[in-house]
C-alpha cells in the first residue's frame, strides 16, 4: 500500500497493527533488517526515562549544532505537526522525506506488521543513515528493553529518570520500570543514570550488560552558585556554565547528563566549552514550562505524573511565589491521575477539566469521580473543548493571575495550535 501524502501513509499506519502499543523487537528488527541490511548508523546516543528525555535530546542537540555537526534527533510524541519526530540540524524533515522513507519500508515489510510508532522509527533510523549525519539521538518511546528504537546498538545509553508511568506495559514498581529502563545498556558502552536515586534493577542490570555505569552524583556531578553552576567528572570540569535555557531543578540534572555524554565522545566528536555554553544557552523544546509573559502568564507543560508535576509545583514556587493559579488540564485514562491531584491541589486555585477527542483520554464522568475523591478546590467542567475551558479561565482571572496549562501532549498540542491561530508567540 503506497500513499502520496504524509496524511495519507499516517491514518493507513493508525489502523495497520491491532495494538497501538506492541511492545517487543522481533517484527520491527525483521524489518530494519531488510531496509538497512549492513546497519549502517552515525554514532548513537540512546536517551530512555520516565521524564527529561525530550530534554536531554534537545540539550545534546544544542550542543553539538553549536559545534557545528550535523546532528539528526528522533523524538516523540510531536506536538504540533508530525515532522517535528524526524528532525536534522533542529528542523523537522519534509513530507516528502518522510513518505520516501515510508514507501521504502512497506516495500520490504513482507507480513510483517507494524505499529504507527515503529513505522516512525524505522523512518527515522533509515532516514539518517542516508544523510551523513555526525550522530543520531534517539527517544526511546516507551520502555527501553523492548522499545523498537533499541534495535540499535548505542554509542552512548542515558537513562535520565525513573518514575511510575505506564504501568500497563512496565510494572507498577520503579524497580520494575528501572530494568525495563535500563535494557537499552550495552556490553562495554557508557550507560550514564541520571537519576538521583535509582532503582537497585538499574544497577543491577548495568552489571549484568557488562555497560559502564556513570551515576549522577557519583562519577559525575554538578554544583550550583548562582547564577551559574559547576560540572565534574574524574578529571573533567566545567566551571561558571550558564543556567540552562530550560527551567526548572532537574534540568540541570539533564544536562549534567548530556554533558557528559558530550564529554564521554570527545574523542569522535570533539566539542569546545564554547559550544556547550551556548547549546545550554539556546536550548529550546516546545511544551516544557513554555512561558508567555502577559497580564496573565502563561505556562504550558506536558507533565503528565507524578514525578514531572513534582517539578512543576517547584517550578511554580521558584518563579510566581504567591500567585493564583488556574488550571486548564486534561490526561490519559491510563495515567496516575490521582496521584497527580494529589501533589497539585496544594498550588491549583481553579481547575478547568478539558475532554479530549483521544480514545486514550480519561472521560468527563470518570475523571469526575477521581475529583471528588481529591483535594482540589473549585472544579469546571462542562467544556467543548481546550478553547471553550482556556478562555472561561482566562475571563476569571484577575491580573497576575497565572494560567498554567498542563497535562497530556495532546491537550498541550490542542493549546499550542490554538496560540498559533491567535497569533500568540513567545
Amino acid at each position: 500500500m503506497y500513499f502520496d501524502s504524509l496524511p495519507g501513509w499516517l491514518r493507513w499506519q493508525e489502523g495497520l497493527h491491532p495494538l497501538a502499543i506492541d511492545l517487543g523487537l522481533e517484527r520491527v528488527a525483521g524489518v530494519y533488517d531488510a531496509l538497512n541490511p549492513q546497519h549502517h548508523k552515525p554514532l548513537t546516543i540512546t536517551v530512555a526515562g520516565t521524564n527529561g528525555k525530550g530534554s536531554c535530546v534537545a540539550f545534546l542537540e544544542a550542543i553539538y549544532m553549536a559545534q557545528g555537526y550535523r546532528v539528526g534527533s528522533y523524538t516523540s510524541p510531536h506536538i504540533i505537526k508530525y515532522n517535528e519526530r524526524i528532525k536534522i540540524a533542529g528542523k523537522p524533515v519534509s513530507d516528502e522525506l518522510i513518505c520516501a522513507a515510508f514507501a521504502r519500508i512497506e516495500s520490504v515489510r513482507d507480513n510483517h506488521s507494524l505499529s504507527y510508532f515503529e513505522f516512525g522509527t524505522l523512518a527515522a533510523l533509515d532516514i539518517f543513515w542516508r544523510s551523513e549525519l555526525d550522530i543520531q539521538l534517539l527517544e526511546v518511546g516507551l520502555g527501553g528493553r523492548l522499545d523498537a528504537v533499541n534495535i540499535i546498538d548505542p554509542d552512548i545509553a542515558l537513562v535520565t529518570s525513573i518514575g511510575i508511568d505506564h504501568v500497563y506495559w512496565l510494572g507498577d514498581t520503579r524497580e520494575a520500570i528501572g530494568r525495563e529502563k535500563a535494557g537499552i545498556f550495552r556490553d562495554s558502552v557508557p550507560a550514564i543514570v541520571g537519576d538521583p536515586n535509582p532503582p537497585q534493577s538499574v544497577i543491577e542490570t548495568a552489571l549484568e550488560k557488562n555497560a559502564k555505569p556513570y551515576f549522577i552524583n557519583k562519577q559525575f556531578y554538578y554544583k550550583k552558585h548562582l547564577p551559574n553552576w559547576d560540572w565534574h567528572a574524574d578529571e573533567k570540569h566545567h566551571f561558571d556554565l550558564p543556567e540552562p535555557a530550560l527551567k526548572g531543578e532537574h534540568q540541570y540534572r539533564n544536562a549534567a547528563s548530556a554533558i557528559l555524554a558530550v564529554e564521554l565522545l570527545s574523542g569522535s566528536l570533539p566539542v569546545s566549552e564554547s559550544a556547550i555554553r551556548q547549546g545550554l544557552e539556546n536550548v529550546d523544546l516546545k511544551g516544557r514550562f513554555q512561558y508567555f509573559p502577559g497580564d496573565n502568564p502563561i505556562i504550558v507543560d506536558v507533565g503528565h505524573n507524578p514525578e514531572a508535576v513534582k517539578t512543576l509545583v517547584d517550578y511554580l514556587a521558584e518563579y510566581f511565589p504567591g500567585k493564583r493559579v488556574h488550571a486548564v488540564f486534561s490526561m490519559m485514562k491510563d495515567k496516575d491521575i490521582a496521584g497527580v491531584l494529589e501533589i497539585m491541589s496544594p498550588v491549583i486555585d481553579d481547575w478547568y477539566f478539558v475532554p479530549l477527542a483521544n480514545h486514550r483520554a480519561i472521560s468527563e464522568a470518570a475523571i469526575r469521580e477521581i475529583f471528588l475523591q481529591s483535594q482540589a478546590s473549585k472544579v469546571c467542567f462542562g467544556f467543548k473543548g481546550f478553547a471553550d475551558a482556556f478562555s472561561t479561565a482566562k475571563n476569571q482571572a484577575q491580573v497576575g493571575d497565572v494560567l498554567l496549562v498542563f497535562g497530556s501532549f495532546f491537550l498541550v498540542s490542542d493549546c499550542l495550535n490554538e496560540f498559533i491561530k491567535s497569533e500568540l508567540t513567545t
